[in-house]
């Protein structure tokens, strides 16, 4: 059997011409080359894989055919001499080759030393080197090689001509997979090179040895499939069926299509933070000035192209904000898939516009994903005895402002105490409360009962119900509710308040309140009227003076008190 020879040895740049991705360095040598301009101790760093060592090999040699004038006769291998200082890192290694530098080639002009991971060298090795390196003999040139150009002290850095080596572009290195396919003949997906160059990460050796294991794999047919199914990577369509999902609002849809991505043994992190790259790209895809950002094959951009059309600059900015902070948060939390999901349904929530939004990430209320065919209904309500033997009718709640076509039917509640829950929990933190608070339309009230009261009896249901408004932490509305007893006039419920502001948040109340009071008073054409007072807000004591004057009011005895003792206001 013919030994199997990897394709990052076989295919090993032999000109400066085949070098991937380099060119400003490779023109840049030829050129000091063929002028003679040639500094006798270079510096190349960067990545690993970006073809550093092969430079430096094609240098050396070029350096010596250009010197001489029969190139087919000679042989310049005797001139090359390569240290790995990972391994020979110590004085004595340096000494020994300082030794070597003395004596002039036999063959050729140059004898050329390439020392590969030079930042290895130890203190002591580096100044032993230093002074070689400083004044070299004239047939000398030193060539070193580093992927850690910080750990190489100043000294030496200020004696080399430093050539910084750059990633490899997904492009160049994609370009590269398909003459090396071809070369091989293997029919091979433009989309399938295209994930192998993007999973090497700038390095082309990383791209030849993922070349050559999922050629091992696929054989000669080489498929975006096999390459995703081989390499744990996620297939792009995924991300553009989950941003469909969301940009249709389909909540269960995306955690159902989230759970089978996890079941095929890929992370909530990895997807999560793909995602925030797929929205990304969906961004560059938006206009003509960044399209040339979005490094994918053909195939991908015009399903790219296709996608951005449909989501607004607005959503996406948004989209990728959110996805983001979830990645931060990722490593941090205890509860990680849930930490997705909850992303998963505030994404799916912005281009809602069934619910008024604020700035805040929100969820769609659970009540618009209970289906029955191609129309929305509402959970069925529990039965509850009336309170009265008389025929009661029934009491209709507003329909969702949710953009759905056709028009949703009111369910009707059998009793007037009824709150109709929903069975599905996908309702977030921030809108909770919104389902406690849904709004009763109590403009239609003929026939219904409205049986005698008091107002100690309406006073002591508003104070009940204010003390479970407390329970539920509304703190702040409460403390507007305690400013002051509600009257009872002409049979309806008046509450003055000092001001708008405080008004404003007893409406956000005031339904539920209204509702609880005509249930327990079996009255249901009491209404609730805020009747603001601003010149009831002089009543109101802010500085220590006023207080005083407060006091003194209802005490007389202040006053004497205040002498008695010498105080001050």
């Amino acid at each position: 059997m013919e030994q199997f020879i990897v394709s990052a040895r076989k295919y090993r740049p032999q000109t400066f011409a085949d070098v991937v991705g380099q060119k400003a360095i490779t023109n840049t040598l030829e050129n000091a080359i063929k002028n003679n301009h040639l500094a006798q101790a270079l510096l190349f760093t960067g990545p690993r894989g970006v073809g550093k060592t092969t430079c430096a090999r094609i240098l050396a040699k070029k350096i010596n055919e250009n010197a001489s004038e029969n190139l087919d006769d000679e042989d310049f291998a005797f001139n090359i001499f390569e240290l790995d200082a990972a391994s020979n890192n110590s004085v004595d290694d340096i000494r020994s080759l300082t030794d070597q530098v003395r004596i002039p080639p036999q063959t050729g002009k140059y004898k050329v030393y390439i020392i590969d991971e030079v930042h290895m060298l130890s203190q002591a090795a580096f100044n032993a080197f230093l002074k070689t390196l400083e004044e070299p003999p004239p047939h000398a040139i030193f060539i070193l090689a580093t992927t850690e150009k910080h750990k190489i002290i100043p000294t030496i850095l200020s004696r080399c001509q430093i050539f910084d080596f750059k990633r490899i572009g997904v492009l160049d290195a994609k370009e590269y997979l398909v003459k090396i396919a071809a070369s091989e003949n293997i029919n091979a997906d433009d989309d399938a090179l295209h994930i192998i160059a993007q999973k090497a990460d700038g390095a082309m050796r990383d791209a030849l040895s993922i070349f050559d294991r999922v050629v091992s794999f696929s054989g000669k047919e080489l498929t975006r499939k096999a390459v995703t199914e081989n390499l744990n990577v996620l297939d792009y369509d995924e991300y553009f069926i989950t941003t469909d999902l969301i940009l249709e609002n389909k909540i269960p849809e995306v955690l159902v299509h989230f759970n089978s991505i996890l079941s095929k043994g890929f992370e909530g992190h990895h997807f999560i933070s793909g995602l925030a790259s797929h929205f990304r790209d969906l961004l560059v895809s938006k206009d003509k000035i960044t399209i040339d950002l979005l490094e994918v094959g053909d195939n991908a951009k015009k399903k790219y192209l296709k996608q951005s059309e449909k989501s607004d600059v607005r959503f996406l900015l948004q989209a990728i904000d959110m996805a983001n902070d979830c990645d931060l948060k990722f490593k941090s939390s205890k509860n990680q898939r849930l930490l997705v999901e909850l992303t998963l349904m505030q994404l799916a929530s912005i281009t809602f516009d069934g619910e008024k939004k604020n700035s805040k990430p929100y969820i769609i209320a659970a009540i618009h994903f209970q289906t029955k065919g191609k129309r929305r209904t509402l959970a069925k309500p529990i039965m509850v005895k009336p309170k009265v033997e008389a025929t009661k009718p029934e009491i209709h709640l507003k329909k969702p402002s949710a953009p759905i076509k056709p028009e949703i039917p009111k369910p009707v509640l059998s009793n007037p105490r009824e709150r109709r829950r929903s069975g599905l929990s996908l309702k977030s933190i921030h809108d909770k409360k919104k389902l406690d608070e849904i709004e009763v339309d109590y403009d239609q009230v003929d026939g219904l009962p409205s049986d005698p009261f008091t107002e100690k009896e309406m006073i002591a249901l508003w104070k009940k119900h204010t003390q479970s408004l407390l329970e539920k932490g509304k703190k702040s509305v409460v403390s507007v509710l305690k400013a002051n007893d509600p009257t009872l006039k002409d049979g309806n419920i008046h509450f003055e308040l000092p001001n708008h502001l405080m008004k404003s948040q007893v409406e956000g109340v005031k339904y539920s309140l209204l509702k609880y009071i005509r249930v327990q008073l079996n009255n249901y054409k009491i209404e609730l009227i805020i009747d603001v007072n601003e010149v009831h807000t002089k009543k109101f004591a802010y500085t220590p003076q006023e207080k005083y004057q407060k006091l003194k009011e209802k005490n007389s005895a202040m006053e004497l008190f205040r002498k008695t003792f010498d105080l001050d206001i």
